[in-house]
């Protein structure tokens, strides 16, 4: 059976953590699913295409990544991509207990999902997406806080979705 896992999230923007996760993550399965989720209680500051398009154009070279966007429960996307696996990083032990309590109704919900956690290195702990945002808003230096071929000004044509 092959190995496919999802990564969801709203990836705005895609981090030097979520790199390095999806990055460490890539030995353990045949195929990874980054799930670009539709949250529209969050005000994103980059279109979910651009979003998609930063992913795609991080990983063009590497066949067992694709970015597909999912608006609903990830369950019912895991179901239909036929993923074995949901993959989710954890920074903080705050993280772990509110990824706990949602992988374990996940579970509930589709008793074929598994739920990986990959803990972040130490030196991405700080880093979230809010703070690059936030960094980004007030034309502060963001480059240390993304992936090093990123540059995201290329992709903030519509400010909102």
């Amino acid at each position: 059976m092959e190995k496919i896992a999802v990564f969801p999230g709203s990836f705005d923007p895609f981090t030097i953590g979520h790199e390095s996760v999806l990055q460490r993550a890539l030995p353990l399965f045949d195929k990874v699913i980054v799930m670009l989720g539709v949250n529209n209680a969050k005000k994103t500051l980059f279109t979910l295409e651009a979003r998609k398009q930063m992913i795609e154009d991080l990983f063009y070279d590497e066949p067992k990544v694709s970015v597909e966007i999912h608006d609903g429960l990830t369950v019912d996307f895991c179901r239909k991509a036929k993923a074995t696996h949901i993959l989710r990083g954890l920074r903080t032990s705050a993280d772990f207990e509110y990824e706990r309590a949602i992988a374990q109704v996940n579970k509930k919900m589709y008793n074929n999902i598994e739920t990986i956690f990959l803990l972040t290195l130490p030196e991405h702990t700080p880093v979230n997406s809010s703070l690059v945002r936030d960094i980004l808003k007030h034309n502060g230096d963001i480059r240390i806080f993304i992936p090093e071929n990123l540059d995201l000004k290329k992709y903030l044509g519509n400010e909102n979705d």
